[in-house]
């Protein structure tokens, strides 16, 4: 059902709260992530950083348990609605990658973090 060729063979993954609805992320599906995703219920991503297959949470333990699947209309980009285990989506270790703000030309951050990333990661 998704048009993977459309654009390159990745595709737009929005990871969503599934309780409270809060946007926790963007990243990008290839066929075999979006399979694996299925396949396993859990969020699997392509890192075009790393060209590789990213299983999330694969370093950090901040898994997300997915618990429905929605495509668009162009069916070109998908909605994971998750429960996020570990309480941080973010690799900067916030709960949700959306953690600034912006308010005319100035712009905020006004989440909280849950980790600190130089203690996870170890890039």
């Amino acid at each position: 059902m998704l048009d993977f060729d459309k654009s390159g063979g990745l595709i737009p993954a929005i990871a969503q709260d599934a309780e409270t609805g809060d946007v926790l992320m963007l990243a990008w599906m290839n066929r075999d992530a979006y399979e694996e995703t299925l396949r396993t219920g859990r969020a699997c991503y392509f890192s075009r950083s790393r060209g590789r297959l990213w299983r999330k949470g694969e370093e950090s333990g901040n898994v997300q348990e997915v618990k429905e699947v929605f495509i668009d209309c162009d069916a070109d980009t998908v909605l994971l609605k998750v429960r996020q285990i570990g309480g941080a989506a973010c690799h900067e270790g916030y709960r949700s990658c959306f953690f600034r703000k912006v308010n005319g030309d100035v712009t905020q951050v006004i989440g909280e973090r849950v980790f600190d990333p130089k203690q996870v990661y170890k890039e």
